[in-house]
């Protein structure tokens, strides 16, 4: 049964407390809406528990009355306190995180991976991770330096399909570089510069690496130095760059394998 929520400061609900603020480093994750928590639910990840309002949750509850985990209800007003900011679509779950995978563990079966390298944006990781998803890509690799792709922000822009993804974090980088050359991968530096390979022209090989920078800065000179070509999307009309996000999709899309 569900077990009703009266207080903002309800000790049982602390996983969902001050969401707006809170900063990269809990030991679980946060899912919201209802199409990211059934997600959830196909993943592997164990639940700790579901917050709804009551509202969502008179026409919700059958999506998760199954679930081990306690399921609590509260008023709209305080389950805006409790997160700090109103929950629209009116529900929330809690859930572990994935364990951390190592740069070798998700090199092993891949063939097309894409690297991120200082994307400090959220939402632009959940964009990323969506759409290596759809578009077939094994991995998500990250440098030491790019934000928690387990952040709420992330997990709900990515629809969920940051939980099925494996994600790497590479502490030796750029270094990390090399050891995916070392596996056979070819890595494919993008940049906006009009020097580099188109694209398209690319003959494609048998494993790629797609390597991105932050939006502003790009890769940096360093990281850059270590891939085996610069790769551009051609642009019309003299837009000069995309959106990180939007750029990869491009770019995964072009070097897609055919889905099964």
């Amino acid at each position: 049964m569900p077990i009703r929520i009266e207080a903002a400061d309800d000790p049982r609900i602390t996983d969902y407390v001050g969401l707006r603020d809170r900063r990269d480093g809990d030991d679980f994750l946060i899912a919201e809406t209802k199409q990211v928590i059934a997600r959830l639910m196909k993943s592997p990840l164990k639940i700790r528990s579901v917050l709804f309002s009551t509202k969502a949750h008179a026409t919700l509850w059958p999506m998760v009355q199954h679930v081990d985990a306690p399921i609590y209800v509260a008023e709209a007003e305080i389950l805006e306190g409790i997160a700090g900011f109103p929950v629209h679509r009116g529900v929330l779950a809690s859930a572990g995180r994935p364990a951390p995978l190592d740069l070798l563990d998700v090199l092993a079966d891949a063939r097309r991976i894409v690297v991120l390298e200082g994307s400090n944006d959220h939402e632009n990781i959940g964009a990323v991770a969506r759409s290596a998803r759809a578009l077939g890509f094994d991995a998500l690799v990250l440098d030491p330096t790019c934000a928690d792709p387990f952040a709420r922000r992330a997990v709900r822009v990515s629809m969920g399909e940051i939980l099925h993804l494996p994600v790497a974090r590479c502490e030796d980088w750029p270094a990390a570089l090399g050891t995916m050359a070392a596996h056979g991968f070819e890595t494919w530096a993008l940049t906006t510069a009009t020097t580099a390979n188109s694209l398209y022209d690319m003959p494609m090989p048998a494993k790629v690496a797609l390597v991105a920078g932050a939006e502003g800065p790009g890769l940096t000179a360093e990281a850059q130095q270590r891939t085996h070509y610069d790769v551009r999307i051609p642009m019309h009309h003299d837009v000069d760059s995309l959106n990180l996000g939007h750029a990869l999709a491009i770019a995964m899309a072009a070097v897609s394998p055919p889905p099964r």
